[in-house]
């Protein structure tokens, strides 16, 4: 599973020391999140995209299907998109 934090930290300008101390997890388990070397819980993503000011699937590496697996049960999620007419 992919996950965009890093881009979505940069775009922001936020370092993974603002980022520990907000969601209050040590900066090691950040990095090793961002990098992919950790696979974070749901709660951790609640609070990193609530840290970063993005919805949860902005985190989610956007898969050409339009489809993204849930990191919590597996299932296959299918993603459509709507007007804002």
């Amino acid at each position: 599973m992919d996950f965009r934090i890093k881009q979505v930290m940069k775009e922001r300008k936020i370092t993974a020391v603002w980022l520990a101390d907000q969601i209050g997890i040590t900066r090691p388990n950040v990095s090793n999140i961002v990098s992919g070397k950790q696979l974070p819980s749901l709660g951790t993503l609640e609070k990193i995209a609530a840290a970063l000011n993005v919805p949860v699937i902005e985190l989610f590496e956007q898969p050409a299907t339009g489809q993204i697996i849930c990191p919590k049960c597996g299932t296959s999620i299918e993603l459509t998109a709507k007007s804002k007419d």
